[in-house]
């Protein structure tokens, strides 16, 4: 099917609904470095590129033409326990409704968004209940399901809310749960009706699941800030997952490399993927033994992007950028997962 990717960002919805077949017709991003990322490692000749969501005039919408799906990861900033969660307050909160001007003009099937999952509990629930309430008044039945992206291939501890609105009177079909390997959990699913509703107090039951699942967590094993508390201090066991990713450079996981092998340990320009059990870096806290903060290109993998994508981006952007794209982006595999579903 064709979509929309607004909020686009480096492209991290774009990777994952392609690697489900779905082709782009269009892109907005209003981030001039993020765009250069994004243009860079997609082919968007031929395609609609918008910037500004809120210069875009509803002619130019129209214009758009066809687009069976939105896809967005609208800016999370006015929700996320990280600020001041001010909600739809902050400019960026009120971005939403962009969303919702984009929909009551194109009528896709499904729309696709994303954020933290401290949209849910917002204001007590009152941030997503008004969130709710205007795609059910655009005729859109809501399903949602909170998403960790460590069941999906990365390992990173990163929670999202993951949304997909379905229009009425068209033939789609459920998406949520899924289980930890990307595929629809068939045995919850079937427990429910086919009936998606939008309101609030009853749609509890009917689209947002968990599905849970032993694995691997998050451990902190010391800190070396001045003060022993800082949270960019924080050291963390290399056999564990990493935190979720910020924008912040990398800071907040700390790895110590030892000799092990055929590497010889200390600093290195780019060290290879952490993974849960990091055979070939042996990475852990002990005297004697170089710190450092991850790479640019270990966030971009931390987030399901392959390598030959970030070595487009490197080429248009410093790694200040790389960092902040990185920590804004959805996880890939994530998308990957969901896309596969939207038929």
């Amino acid at each position: 099917m064709k979509f929309l990717d607004l909020f686009a960002g480096i492209g991290g919805f774009r990777l994952g609904m392609e690697s489900a077949g779905h082709e782009c017709v269009g892109f907005c991003e209003i981030d001039k470095f993020a765009r250069a990322s994004y243009k860079a490692i997609h082919d968007t000749k031929g395609e609609i590129e918008l910037h500004d969501i809120t210069a875009v005039s509803d002619e130019s919408i129209r214009r758009i033409g066809r687009a069976d799906i939105i896809c967005g990861g609208f800016p999370c900033q006015a929700f996320s326990i990280a600020g001041n969660r001010r909600g739809f307050e902050d400019t960026r909160g009120s971005l939403f409704f962009e969303i919702a001007r984009f929909a009551s003009i194109l009528r896709p099937k499904y729309l696709f968004l994303e954020n933290v999952k401290g949209l849910l509990n917002h204001d007590g629930g009152a941030t997503f209940e008004t969130i709710l309430g205007a795609l059910d008044e655009l005729g859109y039945n809501v399903e949602w399901e909170n998403i960790n992206s460590k069941n999906f291939g990365v390992p990173q501890n990163r929670e999202r809310v993951l949304i997909i609105g379905h229009l009425r009177g068209e033939c789609t079909r459920r998406v949520f749960p899924l289980s930890k390997s990307g595929q629809q959990a068939t045995s919850i699913k079937e427990q429910y009706s086919n009936t998606i509703t939008t309101r609030y107090g009853n749609s509890q039951g009917a689209g947002a699941y968990i599905v849970e699942s032993k694995s691997q967590k998050v451990r902190s094993i010391g800190n070396i800030h001045p003060s022993g508390n800082g949270m960019n201090g924080e050291v963390y066991d290399s056999t564990g997952l990493a935190p979720t990713l910020t924008t912040n450079k990398g800071e907040g996981v700390k790895i110590i490399q030892r000799a092990h092998g055929y590497n010889k340990g200390g600093e290195h320009d780019i060290a290879p993927t952490i993974t849960s059990n990091s055979y070939h870096e042996n990475n852990h806290l002990s005297d004697g033994f170089r710190i450092r903060k991850l790479t640019p290109r270990e966030c971009w993998r931390l987030q399901g992007f392959p390598d030959w994508a970030f070595d487009k981006a490197q080429e248009v952007n410093s790694n200040s950028q790389l960092y902040k794209q990185a920590g804004n982006s959805v996880t890939v595999s994530v998308i990957a997962a969901i896309a596969k579903e939207l038929k």
